[in-house]
């Protein structure tokens, strides 16, 4: 062996040797940590499992309500506002007043038509009975004439029966005379009657005209009705309960018929929730519902599927889609749900629940439909 390699072991053998490092044991706040860790992710697992057999929640979900557009019916000026934003108004309570001058001038003018028509009534009965009258006179000049006819009758028989082949009681210009006023009393009888018939129809053309007359009132006196209707819609009333929004009502405006004026909002409101078909399955009408509304944050509130749409919110756009298109692609419709509130829940946020808001809507599948 080498110098060299003699004194290199000589080194070695003077270092001396280390011990081999013992196992360390573990940390112990490590393990709790860790056991904490997989607790919670357990307990959510859990959670997030009771929750999908229990519970259906969709964020599509908004506060709706009964919202009535109020309109004038007429044309014309707004000479008065009665009301002010957010007022809240009763049923028949006046809303804004029209300048009613038109339509009083109007009414005023079918009076004056319908006062006019009733005289000229008045008129066609005295006529009437005046027709009425002739016509009785000539009834009694009829029977006159039948009477004066009846006697000549008599009177030429008897003059025929006296002046014969075998016996001349009377002359023959007695006979001729006696002929003679038989034909003209025939005559007349019949003149008479062409009078009578006369009078009989002027009695049915002055009755007629009188009921023409009379017709004529009657549609008059609609048109009145219509009139003083049309001067009453000069005062705008409020259809229902609620509150004024949206008012673009000022003195002064000129408005025409249909022209939305104000928006009465009800206070009785609900959620219009618009679930996945997917999440329909074991809904019902009756189920309870947790309501977070975003304008309460903090406050639960409950309710209760009131009801299900009859459609699809795609078959109620504007737009429908068409599926029998050859780029079709299947989408998870949406259905909109009704849910109503606990009246307790609409009478302590009266005022604050308005329609438009947002909502959480989560509805526990699992309780009893009522």
């Amino acid at each position: 062996m080498s110098q060299h390699n003699q004194a290199e072991q000589k080194v070695l053998s003077a270092v001396p040797e280390t011990a081999a490092p013992a196992a360390t044991p573990p940390n112990r706040r490590v393990l709790v940590i860790a056991g904490l860790i997989a607790l919670a992710a357990l307990g959510a697992g859990g959670r997030m499992w009771y929750r999908a057999h229990h519970y259906v929640e969709t964020e599509n979900a908004y506060v709706a309500g009964h919202v009535h557009p109020v309109s004038s019916r007429i044309s014309g000026v707004v000479t008065k506002v009665l009301v002010e934003d957010n007022q809240l108004v009763k049923a028949g309570d006046v809303i804004a007043e029209l300048d009613p001058f038109d339509q009083q001038v109007k009414v005023e003018q079918i009076q004056a038509q319908i006062a006019s028509v009733q005289q000229q009534i008045l008129q066609a009965d005295a006529q009437v009975a005046q027709v009425n009258a002739q016509a009785s006179a000539a009834a009694a000049q009829v029977a006159q004439a039948q009477a004066n006819q009846l006697r000549a009758s008599q009177d030429a028989e008897r003059y025929g029966q006296l002046y014969t082949s075998q016996m001349k009681a009377v002359s023959k210009a007695e006979l001729d005379a006696a002929t003679a006023a038989r034909a003209s009393a025939t005559a007349d009888v019949a003149a008479r009657k062409d009078s009578a018939a006369a009078a009989k129809a002027q009695i049915g053309a002055a009755s007629a005209s009188r009921e023409v007359l009379k017709a004529q009132v009657k549609v008059l006196q609609v048109q009145l009705k219509d009139a003083q209707q049309q001067l009453a819609y000069n005062r705008i009333i409020a259809p229902v309960d609620g509150r004024v929004g949206k008012r673009t009502l000022e003195v002064g405006q000129r408005v025409q018929p249909g022209q939305q004026l104000v928006a009465l909002v009800q206070d009785n409101v609900w959620v219009t929730a618009n679930f996945k078909e997917t999440q329909l399955a074991d809904m019902k009408v009756g189920q309870q519902v947790s309501l977070t509304i975003d304008a309460l944050p903090g406050k639960e509130l409950v309710g209760r599927v009131d009801s299900f749409s009859p459609a699809s919110g795609a078959q109620f756009a504007l737009l429908p889609a068409d599926n029998a298109t050859g780029n079709f692609t299947k989408i998870v419709q949406r259905v909109p749900v009704k849910i109503t509130f606990k009246p307790e829940d609409l009478k302590a946020y009266e005022g604050r629940l308005v329609p438009g808001m947002s909502a959480i809507a989560e509805v526990s599948i699992k309780s009893a439909a009522k």
